[in-house]
């Protein structure tokens, strides 16, 4: 079976999000999302995020048809333990991430990147409407 892992915030999820996950479920079997939990949210990204806490968050991903599993990190540790359990075939990541490290990559059989969908991001979003 070829598990793929994506992680990420998913705070707001917009289409963009939908395309990132569609593509990582074509290239193996059981997809695993990790997102990160709130206060970790709040750290990279600053207040008032996350718009939708945790438990919304796990909700929502847990309803799209392309995932089926999903876990909470609070640290890179925890980030990679994660990673390291799964021992995922392929680590899908944001093209923004290509020469950059990737946080566990040396867990996984290999990295795919994957390009923004029409730049989408939940930031641009909350900024544009805000």
């Amino acid at each position: 079976m070829k598990v793929i892992w994506v992680n990420g915030t998913f705070d707001v999820l917009h289409l963009g999000h939908i395309k990132l996950l569609e593509f990582a479920k074509s290239l193996g079997d059981f997809l695993v999302v990790g997102i990160d939990r709130d206060h970790r949210v709040r750290e990279l990204k600053g207040s008032p995020r996350p718009i939708n806490n945790c438990q919304y968050r796990i909700d929502f991903l847990k309803s799209i048809k392309y995932v089926d599993s999903v876990v909470t990190f609070g640290t890179d540790n925890e980030l990679t333990e994660h990673i390291k359990s799964f021992k995922p075939t392929v680590m899908v990541v944001g093209s923004d991430y290509i020469g950059k490290r990737v946080i566990g990559s040396e867990w996984a059989g290999e990295v795919q990147y994957f390009d923004r969908f029409e730049d989408l991001s939940t930031t641009k979003i909350l900024k544009t409407n805000g």
